[in-house]
């Protein structure tokens, strides 16, 4: 079995060769050993690769190797912690690039699935219009119970594509462990972790009938928020490999011109963008963890839809416990709270000296007091703060990674639709009513619920709780209408901080490229 993944990491390196991925390698920055096999690979790399982008290298490498290794850039995308802030934000434009399935597999597909001809199952059943890696959508049609023709959305499993991902995933295993035997940086990032993450992600995508159950979560969930909806599951018409619901005809995000010309106050929506996901994160704790233009839909009465529910993620109790203290701590200055919680929280080993990193977290909150609100990113502060985190040998938090992540996505989608988007103003309603929930005396009344030590504890913190929420919300406000300071001296060194990360991040997946040009070779 060993052997097999061998051979075929020995051709993905060899493809990575010819595409020029080894050519964007940093030589100084590995090993002897690497810099050399390294050089032997680039010998076989294509002359018109080298006119190519560095993002385009590597897009153009993982098409060519099929499905599973589109999947896995699309998934490093989400981790910038391991690859860099700068190549995951190549990775997020990786595109699927799949042509689609015949339409008689794809009725075959649907048939076994369902147990039924597709002419019974449906009044008209049409030709694919989107194909990925793992599924492709076709429009249909079906009869309500009054007769009436309901336009429907059929999303049906590539045949096959299971057992290829089974194949490809013993070869990421394989890396993750070179990795974690050869390069003990790389430990920290839990590489045999990331690929377990990984599978266990394809695997759910590949159940039509999670994704369906996360559509029904997140529509019990927004049910009486304004604005924002997800499709409705056609359970009946739905198995493992099928996934039948309402066809969405709104226009996508992606067409800014076309929802201005529509009329669309484009400042409310991109508003709508940032409100609805830090609900789902924050209220709900289960959030769309792929919320690009191209996944979100706008009705023509403004209503924001969100679709492809197959990456979706969780926030505990804990982890929004954990982010209302963050928020309150940066907001009022109290660096050593910030400290506190992540040593409270276990997300820093405790032999570290918390007045030290009070010290790192201060670098990363002074710049942005008095700093235009406008200009102030949340998931830019939460980037920064796990960037420094790593310097006290803070354990990757998956959980954290993902909200991060889409908190850039969601940002960087509703100011595309307005530039001047204030995070702040915007998210204050929401955040308020969570801060009020979670750091205030109603929050400490339902911990208290489960015994007396949790009643006993609530008297005696409950004067400072009220106290701290009521500075907290007026923190909100101040900020909201004041802006925030911001000191020079201090944003230059953090973004010296950030350039020494995105090179760490860049030379772990460097590592991988190493370790295939080895099997190559070795």
């Amino acid at each position: 079995m060993a052997v097999i993944a061998l051979f075929r990491l020995a051709r993905a390196g060899y493809v990575m060769a010819r595409e020029g991925v080894f050519g964007i390698v940093d030589l100084p920055d590995l090993p002897s050993a690497q810099r050399y096999a390294l050089r032997l690979v680039r010998l076989l790399e294509r002359r018109s690769a080298r006119d190519k982008a560095a993002d385009k290298r590597l897009s153009d490498a993982l098409t060519r190797l099929g499905p599973s290794y589109v999947k896995l850039g699309q998934f490093l995308a989400t981790r910038p912690d391991v690859v860099g802030r700068d190549m995951a934000s190549d990775l997020t434009a990786l595109q699927d690039q799949i042509p689609p399935f015949p339409m008689d597999a794809a009725r075959k597909v649907v048939e076994e699935q369902l147990g039924k001809p597709v002419e019974s199952l449906f009044e008209t059943f049409g030709l694919p219009v989107a194909a990925a890696s793992i599924a492709q959508v076709h429009p249909a049609q079906v009869r309500d119970r009054d007769g009436h023709l309901r336009d429907v959305a059929v999303k049906v499993l590539r045949p096959g594509v299971a057992e290829r991902f089974r194949r490809d995933l013993r070869s990421f295993y394989l890396i993750a462990r070179l990795m974690e035997r050869f390069h003990p940086p790389s430990r920290r990032l839990r590489p045999l972790a990331i690929v377990d993450t990984l599978a266990r992600s394809v695997e759910l995508e590949m159940d039509f009938r999670l994704e369906a159950a996360g559509l029904s979560e997140m529509g019990e969930n927004t049910a009486d928020d304004p604005g924002f909806r997800v499709p409705l599951v056609d359970w009946p018409r739905t198995a493992k490999c099928v996934l039948t619901m309402e066809w969405i005809s709104g226009r996508k995000l992606s067409d800014v011109d076309g929802l201005a010309a529509d009329g669309h106050d484009l400042q409310a929506v991109g508003a709508n963008i940032i409100q609805s996901f830090l609900r789902h994160a924050v209220r709900d704790g289960f959030f769309h963890a792929d919320m690009h233009q191209g996944n979100l839909f706008l009705e023509p009465d403004g209503t924001l839809v969100a679709v492809d529910f197959g990456i979706t993620g969780r926030l505990g109790k804990t982890e929004r416990r954990f982010l209302a203290e963050i928020l309150f701590g940066f907001i009022t200055r109290d660096y050593r709270r910030v400290a506190e919680v992540h040593f409270e929280a276990g997300y820093v080993p405790s032999d570290q000296d918390v007045d030290v990193f009070a010290q790192a977290i201060r670098a990363i909150g002074e710049p942005i007091h008095g700093h235009d609100a406008s200009e102030i990113s949340m998931a830019r502060l939460l980037t920064q703060l796990l960037e420094v985190t790593e310097l006290f040998n803070m354990r990757t938090q998956p959980q954290l990674i993902m909200l991060q992540k889409t908190m850039v996505v969601v940002e960087g989608v509703a100011r595309t639709l307005n530039p001047h988007l204030d995070m702040w103003r915007t998210a204050e309603p929401v955040i308020r009513s969570w801060i009020e929930r979670n750091l205030g005396p109603a929050g400490r009344l339902q911990d208290a619920a489960g015994g007396l030590t949790a009643l006993g504890r609530l008297a005696a913190d409950l004067p400072l709780m009220a106290d701290r929420a009521q500075r907290l919300s007026g923190e909100l406000e101040r900020m909201a209408e004041k802006g925030l300071r911001f000191d020079a001296e201090t944003a230059e060194a953090i973004g010296r901080a950030e350039a020494r990360h995105s090179r760490s991040g860049r030379l772990a997946l460097w590592v991988i490229a190493a370790l295939l040009a080895i099997a190559v070779f070795g």
